[in-house]
């Protein structure tokens, strides 16, 4: 039998407390404990990017992190960052700027340019690029993806969240 520890986290806005399988990665314990799909699995050793969350405000990848080194932590995935049906200016600027091709490195992306963007609030496309360092999309030369955060910057300006 697998030894399991207590864990304790804030997840989209809700505490959660549960056991965890103890070395159970923090991305299984989002997809398979909590059914939180949107969070990827893709490389399994944290050089894609379609695994990242947001912990504490800030990008990580989940892949390789254990889900016990996040305790008494807040996450947010995906799915908690729209506000009930009206989405992030974030999301809704991949979306104008047609940065969506397959959808399964977006996630990862448009938390990563949360970061960014709450850090930064104009980057310059070196900032943005550099932010994107790590994460990989294999449908685009990542135009519209620099285009998208770019828009957002924008639409942040004018409605700050």
């Amino acid at each position: 039998m697998k030894k399991r520890s207590t864990l304790n986290v804030r997840v989209n806005g809700e505490w959660v407390e549960t056991s965890v399988v103890r070395g159970q990665s923090l991305l299984d314990f989002i997809r398979e404990d909590l059914n939180l799909t949107g969070t990827k699995k893709g490389c399994g050793r944290g050089d894609c990017g379609s695994c990242v969350v947001l912990i504490n405000g800030r990008a990580r990848t989940t892949c390789n992190l254990s889900a016990s080194k996040v305790e008494g932590q807040e996450i947010t995935t995906i799915e908690g960052l729209a506000q009930g049906n009206h989405l992030h200016p974030i999301q809704e600027a991949f979306i104008e700027a047609g940065a969506i091709q397959c959808g399964y490195c977006t996630p990862g992306m448009v938390l990563q340019a949360k970061d960014l963007l709450d850090h930064c609030a104009h980057p310059s496309e070196g900032d943005i690029k550099e932010a994107l360092n790590g994460h990989i999309c294999r449908c685009t030369g990542y135009v519209k993806i620099i285009e998208a955060i770019q828009l957002a910057s924008q639409k942040m300006k004018v409605n700050p969240v």
